[in-house]
């Protein structure tokens, strides 16, 4: 089915977009509700400069810095993870793409997840090649995040040492192996609406199963950290719109979601999105697992209740 025009989701009102959306998501995704975790695996002296990241080597920002960790602890969090809920867990290295060495200890990593933990595990390590990711997946991994961050037009502002284009092919690669892609963005970095349109359209044209909607949060020594907050009526407008363009998908709600929305975040719940990250993020906390959990549960029924008028 042909998405619909920037046009025609641009005519239409919040309350329009929002009854829509909910509407596609119950019809095509029922009333599951999606949870996955992350843990920063290597963090720091990332050679990239992403207006909006922390893990920089261009910015002054405090952020910890280490190598990869130890496969203890990994498993430690696998399992803290899967015995709070959370139904994927996934690694995030920083830097633009992984050295070989490290895609092979990465592989033994997911190898033992799999065997001593059982939760079906993901991988964010940046611009990848063929071999890499068939490495990783003959080594048990499910799905490969890579975010294209923004739309093509607006993303040579947000970074300027490798490109659109080739976050674009590293999806392609991820499903030319046989992954599931796991792809969106971060909102708020001073785009248009019709950026997060964009976007959410070379999504839909790639076919990724997940899409996570990060919220800005300005930090402290990057270019964005004076960025304007937005609305709670421009996330709603970009939940809605994205489920929309992309009804098969998971919309998940990721970084941002707590500090932005505040007491007001089940609202994205009843705008399409239908997942979201729990715990912590990479460089910021987030709140209690069982707190999501809680919320989980309600929202599930309240889809339960809907479904059935």
């Amino acid at each position: 089915m042909k998405p619909p025009s920037y046009e025609f989701i641009r005519s239409m009102s919040l309350k329009a977009l929002m009854d829509r959306a909910l509407s596609l998501k119950l019809k095509n995704r029922g009333v599951r509700m999606g949870l996955c975790t992350i843990t920063n695996a290597k963090s720091g002296a990332c050679s990239e400069d992403c207006a909006f990241c922390a893990q920089s080597l261009h910015f002054d920002t405090n952020a910890p810095l280490y190598g990869l960790r130890a496969m203890d602890d990994i498993l430690r969090e696998a399992e803290t993870a899967k015995r709070t809920g959370a139904k994927r867990f996934s690694m995030v290295i920083s830097g633009k793409g992984p050295a070989p060495g490290l895609i092979e200890r990465i592989a033994c990593y997911v190898q033992a997840i799999g065997k001593e933990v059982g939760i079906p595990t993901c991988a964010s390590l940046g611009i990848m090649g063929l071999d890499g990711l068939m490495i990783l997946k003959n080594a048990g991994l499910t799905r490969y995040h890579h975010n294209l961050e923004t739309s093509s037009r607006f993303f040579p502002k947000i970074c300027t040492t490798h490109t659109y284009e080739e976050r674009r092919r590293t999806i392609k690669n991820a499903m030319a192996v046989g992954l599931e892609v796991c792809s969106g963005g971060i909102i708020g970095l001073g785009e248009t609406e019709e950026d997060r349109y964009l976007l959410s359209k070379d999504l839909a044209r790639l076919g990724v199963v997940s899409c996570p909607i990060n919220i800005l949060v300005p930090i402290k020594g990057t270019p964005l950290e004076n960025a304007r907050r937005l609305s709670v009526t421009e996330i709603l407008r970009t939940v809605a719109m994205w489920r929309i363009m992309l009804p098969w998908a998971a919309i998940r709600i990721a970084g941002g979601r707590e500090k932005v929305l505040k007491d007001v975040q089940a609202l994205v719940f009843m705008a399409g999105a239908d997942a979201m990250l729990v715990g912590g993020y990479l460089t910021t906390v987030g709140r209690p697992p069982e707190e999501d959990m809680e919320m989980t549960a309600i929202l599930e029924e309240l889809w339960k209740t809907v479904q059935a008028l």
